[in-house]
């Protein structure tokens, strides 16, 4: 698809009527850390968890393709897959390239969550995102870390930075005006990445949208408490 590849780790139920969850990573990182909110999503409906280009040990395109282009080419894989009215699961970036997808292609989506969306405004520097990023980094789990990290080194350095760019550049929340279908905003109570004041900023922009907290989290919620954001996404899901 242009030279953007895609990986997919699917679990399917294979049962008519199945909700389908795409699970979408952010900046650096990839489908593994999804892991343990993958299985427990699994239990619901059919579930996919996206590795995007230059992610995941995936060939880094040429150019710097930005968050409309890979947005776009996700939405041709997830065609292939047979996803329509899939609920997209966006984490840091991953709320980006979920949100856009969404605008792009709503006919291939029936909902949006968003967890630990970035870029708040008001910390829109790289070096205010490295900073916030390290003192996240020092609280979560080691185990979890490790995972992190090992992801971040087959990215790279410079595919990091050609699309650490757009996510400084991107406006999640003027785009999530645009959304024809409802946003569920989730953030760790402890998340100093995605604050509580930008994720109320969120949903106040989006035509239809709730924001929930986890309490004693940080930015990575959606693995250290993948059972009650599975909990959650699925009663959104059934609104």
């Amino acid at each position: 698809m242009n030279g953007l590849t895609f990986r997919a780790i699917s679990t399917r139920r294979r049962q008519s009527g199945a909700r389908t969850y795409v699970l979408v990573h952010g900046l650096g990182t990839s489908h593994r850390y999804f892991a343990a909110l993958h299985h427990e999503l699994s239990a619901y409906g059919d579930v996919h968890s996206i590795d995007l280009p230059g992610f995941g040990g995936l060939p880094k395109p040429p150019g710097a393709p930005d968050v409309a282009q890979i947005s776009g080419a996700l939405a041709t894989f997830l065609e292939q897959l047979g996803v329509s009215g899939g609920i997209l699961v966006g984490h840091s970036m991953g709320a980006q390239w979920s949100v856009e997808l969404a605008v792009q292609r709503p006919d291939l989506v029936s909902a949006v969550v968003v967890c630990g969306p970035v870029t708040d405004r008001r910390h829109c520097t790289l070096v205010r995102q490295l900073l916030l990023l390290a003192a996240d980094f020092l609280r979560e789990p080691v185990a979890l870390n490790v995972v992190v990290f090992s992801d971040y080194l087959r990215c790279g350095p410079i595919w990091y930075a050609k699309q650490v760019r757009h996510m400084l550049r991107y406006r999640l929340d003027e785009n999530v005006t645009r959304l024809r279908m409802p946003l569920l905003i989730i953030r760790g109570s402890d998340d100093v990445i995605a604050g509580q004041r930008w994720c109320a900023h969120l949903q106040a922009s989006a035509r239809d949208a709730d924001v929930g907290v986890i309490a004693g989290q940080r930015h990575l919620a959606h693995s250290t408490a993948a059972a009650d954001l599975a909990g959650r996404i699925q009663q959104f899901a059934g609104m």
